[in-house]
């Protein structure tokens, strides 16, 4: 894990290397990240599932809940 200090100079060479990039490689940026963010909210979600399922009764939580669950930690720490 970086230090803050770590992450706000990487932030700024980010910063200016996009400041410099086309529009279309922004857009190509832009959509890796969203697909990062995807798979990792993803991958929380599974771990999220199956440390709050029941293997001994079964009792499952449904996706939906799961998924409101995580929203709502998600805004607690905003």
């Amino acid at each position: 894990m970086k230090t803050e200090q770590e992450r706000e100079q990487l932030i700024k060479a980010i910063n200016v290397l996009l400041h410099q990039a086309y529009d279309s490689t922004l857009d190509e940026i832009y959509a890796l990240l969203q697909k990062i963010e995807d798979e990792a909210e993803e991958n929380d979600l599974q771990a999220y599932y199956a440390a709050k399922s029941n293997v001994e009764n079964n009792t499952l939580i449904a996706w939906e809940e799961i998924k409101q669950e995580i929203a709502n930690e998600k805004n607690k720490s905003n």
